[in-house]
């Protein structure tokens, strides 16, 4: 696979700024190839056809490969539509489908919404600028109107996760650019600091059997943010909501199929034997 690293003009009107900014980007032809195939054929769907299941389906099959963001430094837009872990799945299918739902169908459109649902403020400015925790993501993410995360006090939303980050600053030899870099790990680790206390209500796992008050919860496409007891981590694993007529599962990139799927068991038979598991978040894309 050919791989071509480019500077790019990318206008920051996705941010705040109204200035332009030159952004290294590492991509191949299959990708911008794939993206405008797939934002023409969605201009077909029919009305009411959810677009967030549509682009997810369209990755079905794609390997999974961890750590496909970590092949730059200095830190780059790293667009990679061929090889996929969970997050860059749901960033992909949120990235499309923002794009679809606001008629830009170019290339360059998708590479501005990745950039700026990946960055802070939408803003690249090294590794340390990129979203690292998934409840960081969900903050930064609604604050600029591309998503919103489901909270009420009503079942099920019965649990509450108080957000104690550190995972990051206390393993960095689990991260390739914090092994080479450390000096970045102390702006890290306040970054895990901003985070800390945060409480957000989530769906506890035992409540994730198909019930009304489920369904009416989380919605086709919705982003599934799977909570965990792991000290230092938020989030444990993240993916697409589908709802079937015996329950809700789980569109997800899968390190045991090692590959994106559609899985086939339900999102509560799937989350039983994960102890670390704890119940999942529920984000919608304001598409």
């Amino acid at each position: 696979m050919r791989i071509i690293l480019k500077i790019i003009c990318l206008f920051a009107g996705l941010s705040c700024a109204g200035y332009a900014k030159a952004f290294s980007v590492m991509d191949t032809d299959a990708d911008s190839i794939f993206v405008e195939k797939v934002l023409k054929q969605a201009k077909s769907l029919a009305k009411g056809e959810n677009k967030t299941l549509f682009f997810a389906r369209k990755l079905i099959g794609r390997p999974y490969v961890a750590h496909t963001l970590e092949v730059a430094d200095p830190e780059c837009l790293v667009v990679n539509t061929q090889q996929l872990d969970c997050t860059t799945l749901v960033e992909n299918a949120t990235a499309l489908t923002l794009c679809a739902s606001r008629g830009k169908c170019r290339y360059g459109d998708y590479k501005k919404m990745l950039l700026a649902l990946r960055y802070r403020d939408g803003v690249m400015a090294g590794y340390a600028s990129r979203l690292h925790y998934f409840s960081e993501w969900i903050e930064d993410n609604t604050r600029r109107g591309m998503v919103e995360e489901r909270q009420s006090s009503q079942t099920p939303f019965t649990h509450v996760q108080k957000i104690r980050l550190g995972f990051m600053s206390d393993n960095p030899e689990k991260y390739d650019m914090l092994r080479r870099h450390p000096e970045m790990i102390e702006e890290i680790r306040r970054q895990e600091q901003r985070m800390e206390g945060m409480e957000r209500r989530y769906i506890p796992k035992t409540q994730l059997y198909d019930t009304p008050a489920l369904r009416k919860a989380v919605a086709d496409g919705d982003i599934i943010a799977i909570t965990t007891n792991k000290k230092g981590l938020d989030i444990a694993h993240v993916g697409i909501a589908v709802w079937k007529r015996d329950g809700l599962y789980l569109l997800n990139a899968s390190m045991i199929y090692k590959k994106v799927v559609e899985d086939s068991r339900t999102l509560a038979e799937y989350m039983k034997g994960r102890k670390t598991f704890t119940g999942i978040r529920v984000i919608r894309i304001r598409s």
